[in-house]
């Protein structure tokens, strides 16, 4: 299965513990979907590791780490006043909000070989 909005990064230490990290940032009309597939993602992991679930730290075979901001812009337009000699900051109202979602996965190599495979992840 190939993911559209979650694109994984992988590093691995030298004891073989594997990471994968995303972020998805995206509109109101894309949320659903990012948090579908990390749903996905993590169903499979429950699913097929569910037991071995833990810190890694403690002997479990993986872990996980969900993170969310939610981000507003509000433009500000400066203009010069000459005659008072300051700059004028003029607000305006806020933007559309932009959401930020990322997704650590640590697991054993084996369980990360299941992972890379599962979802096509190279």
């Amino acid at each position: 299965m190939t993911l559209q909005y979650l694109e994984f990064d992988y590093a691995e230490d030298t004891d073989g513990i594997g990471t994968f990290e995303a972020m998805a940032s995206v509109g109101s009309e894309h949320v659903q979907a990012v948090l579908g597939e990390m749903t996905q993602v993590l169903a499979w992991a429950f699913e097929h590791f569910g037991e071995a679930h833990g810190p890694l730290e403690d002997g479990f075979a993986w872990d996980h780490d969900l993170q969310g901001q939610q981000e507003f812009t509000l433009e500000e337009v400066l203009h010069f006043d000459e005659r008072n000699s300051r700059v004028v900051v003029q607000q305006h109202a806020p933007g559309v909000p932009r959401h930020t979602y990322t997704l650590s996965i640590s697991g054993s190599p084996d369980f990360c070989d299941a992972l890379r495979a599962r979802f096509d992840l190279g």
